[in-house]
């Protein structure tokens, strides 16, 4: 490769010339007449199809999608760059493509971002044309920073400086960088780690079954952790099934693509339907931190382990070999069409098959003769807390033998016991560490890392700040006791008006708290809060304090001084994805809404209303 020209951008190649690649046949000559005739009069045209946020079906862009003429050899683009690269026109054909996607999605106005397909030898070839593509950005009114440089692989091997300072200078004219089909081909791990891009999109291989394969699973789990650390935002492709958009959702994917989320079409909707936006906002699991009742969210998929099952038809031999040749092998899953049947553990099936004449006697039989035929079934969506409780009431032989893990009644995976109990463990040793000691409400380290997650992942919230206002001369009238006991119970309201699945709420100290909520009522539940408050609240002050609205004590000049009873301010700010970037500037805000709403005498409740007016929930 040539060294890159700072100065030049992804554009238009020289006009059409002569060709590098002469054909050796009547149907390549055929073909490659057939694409200059493409070329020459335009006649490509595109289709877009829908990126959404997966946590809660705002569109986001689309990606650019081109085509041949119908009924035409070269209608596919496989077909089309097929015989481009043949004839050394891949970077003019490239070129023309990009120009017919872009003048389109100008024409029809849709919202949100355009990925644009770029090869990277086309990113850097050396007869791009200076700026082409900036200005005619320009003549189409769209603005560069609405552009994702989608880079398609195509290539064994890239020149990766050259790439670096590419990507370098495109960001600095506003444009974002995207990595396609990572997983897929030779070097896309290389480029991720090279490039830094803002995007990665996951190859459909990885997303299709994605809820039936733990190895998928565990492979897109993995790319997520990458990408929350480093900043990285991972798409989805090829989501084709309602179990694959849950089970994508349900990982903290920021988005997705695919058939069951919308088809490419030259005229695209620009939202999805409302059945899949309440689809994806129902039974959200965006709660990683304890919530209000102390229920840590995690699911039994984190105790997935990967173990082969056997057929039920498999002889008793064929299975005590596998015990014998497997000495961690505890329980052996019995599974018939992808449905479990059974289970067999290894101990029990050892000790009957050493008695006398055990072998001889069902050594050629089905494996069925020694299985437990009604094994623990637990759903991958069931959280540890909930199989806990289902174990404890169980038999007993269920804790050792562990639990087949399924979706949807099809076979994932096993779980044991053990690792039940040591996830169990650690969960309660993170809540007593992080807890507020008086309400036992996760602290502010939960509750930063709980914004940090909303974050992350693009979902829509409502913080609220909530303090009680004329606490101190409370406290030390009618005694510190007596203040933690009112405390107490601002939590304990507070608590009981936030949905346990969608809201988080923490107590930061002394008598301040917080709650997102991602409940779509928020404002209905706040107002709960403030009148529960204000008629549980009376009991903590003696009559004649009750009938005046206030108490006298002593100032700190030796005076007389009268106090109102304390009252709670709220202070809500509605925070949309891409507002923010951390969670001490989102505190920040919320501190000032509840400054502004303590300046309103008694239980009050300011919302601040500098908000994006595109905020809005799903009911």
């Amino acid at each position: 490769m040539v060294p890159y020209n700072s100065t030049s951008l992804f554009s238009d190649a020289p006009p059409l010339t002569s060709l590098q690649s002469p054909t050796s046949s009547a149907s390549d000559a055929h073909a490659l007449a057939h694409l200059m005739e493409i070329v020459s009069e335009r006649r490509l045209h595109a289709l877009f199809q829908p990126i959404i946020r997966m946590q809660s079906g705002e569109v986001i862009g689309y990606e650019g999608l081109i085509r041949g003429p119908s009924n035409s050899p070269l209608h596919s683009p496989l077909n089309l760059f097929k015989v481009a690269r043949a004839n050394g026109m891949s970077v003019q054909v490239e070129h023309l493509c990009r120009h017919i996607v872009m003048s389109q999605f100008a024409k029809s106005g849709l919202p949100g971002r355009l990925f644009l397909n770029v090869s990277p030898g086309t990113l850097v070839h050396p007869e791009a044309r200076q700026g082409e593509t900036l200005r005619y950005l320009n003549e189409l009114g769209i603005n560069p920073e609405r552009i994702i440089i989608e880079l398609t692989e195509n290539e064994p091997t890239y020149d990766y400086t050259l790439l670096r300072n590419a990507a370098m200078h495109y960001r600095s004219m506003g444009f974002q960088i995207a990595i396609d089909d990572l997983g897929e081909g030779f070097s896309s791990l290389r480029l991720w780690s090279e490039l830094r891009p803002e995007y990665v999109k996951v190859d459909m291989h990885f997303i299709q079954g994605i809820n039936l394969d733990p190895m998928k699973l565990q492979f897109v789990r993995s790319i997520q952790e990458i990408a929350e650390k480093s900043g990285c935002m991972v798409i989805a492709e090829g989501i084709e099934t309602q179990a694959e958009l849950l089970t994508v959702r349900d990982m903290g994917i920021a988005c997705g693509q695919g058939y069951h989320i919308g088809r490419p079409h030259i005229a695209p909707s620009t939202s999805i339907s409302d059945e899949m936006v309440k689809l994806l906002r129902r039974e959200k699991t965006p709660l990683p931190a304890n919530n209000a009742h102390g229920k840590n969210r995690a699911t039994v998929l984190k105790l997935l382990r990967v173990v082969t099952p056997i057929s039920p038809d498999m002889p008793n031999d064929q299975v005590y070999a596998l015990f014998v040749n497997n000495p961690d092998l505890q329980t052996l899953p019995v599974v018939s069409d992808s449905i479990p049947v059974g289970l067999i553990n290894r101990y029990s099936m050892v000790e009957r098959y050493a008695r006398l004449y055990g072998r001889e006697l069902h050594g050629k039989k089905s494996c069925t003769f020694f299985m437990d035929s009604q094994p623990l079934l637990t759903d991958q969506h069931t959280s540890l807390q909930d199989l806990s409780h289902i174990l404890v009431q169980a038999e007993a032989h269920h804790l050792a033998n562990g639990f087949i893990i399924t979706d949807e009644g099809r076979y994932l995976g096993m779980g044991s016991g053990h690792d039940l109990l040591r996830e169990i463990t650690q969960m309660q040793m993170d809540a007593a560490r992080y807890a507020n000691p008086l309400t036992q409400l996760p602290g502010n380290v939960p509750i930063n890392e709980h914004i940090e997650y909303l974050l992350q992942n693009g979902v829509h919230f409502c913080i609220c700040y909530c303090d009680l206002d004329h606490f101190k001369p409370f406290n030390d009238i009618y005694g510190y006791r007596r203040g933690d006991d009112m405390i107490q119970m601002t939590g304990r309201i507070l608590s009981e008006h936030c949905d346990p699945d969608h809201d988080f709420i923490g107590h930061i100290g002394g008598d301040d708290f917080l709650i997102m909520f991602q409940s779509p009522d928020w404002q209905n539940r706040c107002e709960k809060i403030l009148a529960e408050f204000g008629k549980v609240s009376a009991v903590f002050y003696n009559e004649d304090d009750r009938l005046r609205e206030g108490y006298f004590s002593e100032n700190r000049k030796g005076g007389r001084e009268f106090n109102p009873l304390v009252s709670l301010s709220l202070g809500a700010v509605l925070i949309e994805p891409g507002q923010y970037s951390s969670p001490h500037q989102i505190a920040s805000a919320a501190t000032k809404a509840k400054k502004l709403a303590k300046k309103t005498p008694g239980n009050s409740l300011f919302i601040e209303q500098r908000a994006p007016v595109s905020f809005a929930w799903a009911t």
